[in-house]
């Protein structure tokens, strides 16, 4: 076949597809535009999940008569100095994006700039260009799509539903608005309700915004991240590992202010919480990475879903190291979520009382109603003989003793609950006094051990309650973990070096990093170009797939330039001992061990959740159980 040249018509469609994949695209893009011209107020309004009618608004800077006629032709941008494609501070860079949207749908265009006397307007249909007119309008621009993909019916066979549509549009109105909280955003149409996020200000503008968002039950148990390494700085939030979530949906990464979903940022934060948080649980996240724009490429993908790092391990170690210093720093601290939880069961609980096997539910009445029973009646109310007391007169006898008066019934009941008041011994938790300062404690003072798995401690404010195997697992892999850093770990020699065959480039890679791998115990060299000789492996990983293992170094190293699976096993076996190792459920501690173990956790990192995600202990106010007895 010839070679020959594709229409314009052609090219723009080529180009809307590689751009504007659906409706959320055509919004992700307008809202930037609106963004970088210095909006402080966008209105987004949709029709039928953004097929029929998008509508952006802002009040930007807005465009002259000859911007807007540029503004929908190829390759003209406002956002590029002397067309440096790796010097990019805004949002938009490609010079595609309207005319791209004019070419599959019907583009309307309408702006106005201070230095005109009135809006120009400008329509598009199909890839068709109108020439400007004057229209009205008092300041910024709004772009309006309608009847998006009409020129490529094709494409709309590849879009959902409109409510699938619909949630995606909103999701990229979201991130955006993460990311600029000074900016009041509005999302509204036919086809849902109303959303406002109102502009934030000040030091606390970010969290203002991400309570809007995503919710303030998240900025409650968030860690308020803040982190540097050579120029590159890592702000934001990042939930506690026992606030968790079933999918990645709430994690939300920005670079340089643009909101991205990469997989070398995904990849990291799963690495700072592996060791924290059960593998089908996701953590919620608001991260923002700022560097220098040379250093980063956003120019790599035509929707600038993602980018690419300079130095990818750079930003990988400041992700990972980054959020494990902040789980550092919380210590003990755990989701208020789990209190949360627990007293939605007891309510629960309570609002249904006992019952029996078999037996159908019989709801107490409600706390907050509670039954009246008037016991100066019941001093007059003949006993059953079956419901005698312990000492009580039986035979002919009983029948006087129990019909008495109104004054000897009164007695009788005072003498009850004065014994009522006089401390049992037998409810006693132990015979150990606790010095009082021990309630001022985070965790309080260890008051007893049910079911020989459960710690009962009391705080000033409330009690906690500590499951003790997975409080002390935490301890236990925390020491084995700090043990394993501080000192060389112990190796065990083959008899028969194990050889391993690799590509040459893989064999490069893995001699370069011999010295890092010898320090978590794993001992190889060269053996001719295409092989390496494994002389000695780390002892505590016992019998393993050796060949397994040092491919897929190799494969780290190739990816990440970074050797992690040695590391990750060991840390793997460190937590299979920590788990044999610890407290087990159904052994009885004693007062002091108990205490002890308390006091442990509060002084070790990580120690609000067990090795698997687990939370280790819940704390419940008093105000909260008052709260489940009606006393509140």
């Amino acid at each position: 076949m010839t070679i020959r040249q594709l229409s314009d018509r052609a090219i723009n469609q080529i180009a809307a597809g590689e751009v504007i994949e659906r409706p959320a695209s055509v919004v992700k893009e307008l809202v930037e535009n609106a963004l970088d011209a210095g909006a402080t107020r966008i209105e987004v309004a949709t029709a039928a999940g953004g097929k029929t009618l998008l509508r952006v608004s802002d009040d930007g800077s807005g465009m002259t008569r000859a911007d807007l006629a540029l503004a929908v032709e190829r390759h003209c941008t406002s956002k590029l100095s002397e067309d440096d494609l790796f010097d990019i501070r805004s949002l938009g860079f490609r010079g595609e994006a309207l005319p791209s949207i004019g070419a599959v749908s019907r583009l309307t265009l309408t702006s106005r700039h201070a230095d005109e006397p009135h809006a120009w307007q400008i329509a598009v249909e199909g890839g068709a260009k109108e020439e400007p007119r004057p229209a009205s309008r008092t300041a910024g621009t709004q772009v309006e799509v309608r009847d998006l993909f009409f020129a490529t019916p094709a494409r709309l066979k590849f879009l959902k539903s409109d409510r699938a549509e619909a949630g995606a549009i909103a999701d990229v109105v979201k991130r955006l608005a993460l990311a600029h909280p000074h900016v009041r955003f509005e999302l509204g149409g036919t086809d849902r309700q109303t959303v406002t996020y109102a502009a934030a200000t000040g030091e606390t503008a970010h969290k203002a915004r991400v309570a809007q968002v995503i919710g303030a039950e998240f900025v409650e148990n968030a860690l308020t991240i803040d982190a540097l390494r050579e120029g590159v700085r890592m702000t934001g939030l990042a939930s506690l590992p026992t606030f968790h979530r079933a999918n990645t949906l709430s994690q939300y990464f920005f670079v340089n202010g643009r909101p991205v979903r990469d997989k070398l940022l995904m990849s990291a934060l799963r690495g700072a919480y592996a060791d924290v948080l059960a593998r089908d649980r996701h953590p919620v996240v608001v991260l923002f990475i700022d560097l220098d724009p040379r250093l980063v490429d956003v120019n790599v993908h035509p929707a600038k879903a993602d980018v690419r790092f300079r130095d990818a391990q750079l930003v990988r170690g400041l992700v990972v190291g980054g959020l494990k210093q902040a789980f550092t720093a919380a210590g003990y601290r755990a989701s208020s979520h789990n209190a949360s939880a627990a007293l939605s069961v007891l309510g629960r609980s309570v609002a249904g009382g006992p019952q029996q096997e078999g037996a159908a539910a019989r709801p107490y009445p409600a706390a907050s109603a509670p039954v009246q029973h008037d016991w100066r009646a019941s001093a007059f109310r003949p006993l059953d003989a079956g419901a005698m007391p312990p000492g009580a007169p039986s035979g002919p006898e009983a029948g006087a003793a129990v019909v008495a008066p109104a004054a000897t019934g009164l007695a009788e009941e005072q003498a009850v609950m004065d014994r009522l008041d006089a401390p049992s011994a037998d409810a006693r938790a132990h015979e150990e006094t606790v010095p009082d300062d021990r309630e001022r404690r985070p965790l309080g003072a260890a008051r007893a051990q049910i079911h020989e798995t459960y710690i009962i401690a009391q705080t000033e404010t409330g009690l906690v309650i500590v499951d003790q195997h997975a409080a002390h697992e935490r301890l236990v892999y925390e020491r084995l973990k700090e043990a394993l850093g501080r000192r060389e770990v112990p190796r065990q020699g083959l008899l028969i070096p194990e050889v391993v065959e690799l590509p040459e480039e893989d064999v490069a890679r893995l001699t370069e990093r011999a010295e890092e791998l010898e320090a978590v115990g794993l001992v190889l060299e060269a053996f001719g170009p295409g092989a390496v000789a494994v002389r000695e492996t780390p002892a505590l990983l016992g019998q393993i797939d050796i060949k397994g293992l040092v491919r897929d170094l190799a494969d780290d190293l190739a990816e990440w330039d970074k050797a992690t699976r040695v590391r990750e096993r060991l840390d793997h076996v460190a937590a299979t001992m920590a788990c044999h190792g610890s407290v087990r459920a159904g052994r009885r501690m004693r007062p002091a061990e108990m205490d002890a173990l308390l006091r442990d956790m509060e002084a070790t990192p990580l120690s609000g959740q067990c090795n698997h995600g687990r939370p280790t202990w819940i704390e419940l106010k008093l105000s909260d159980i008052e709260r489940l007895f009606g006393r509140k």
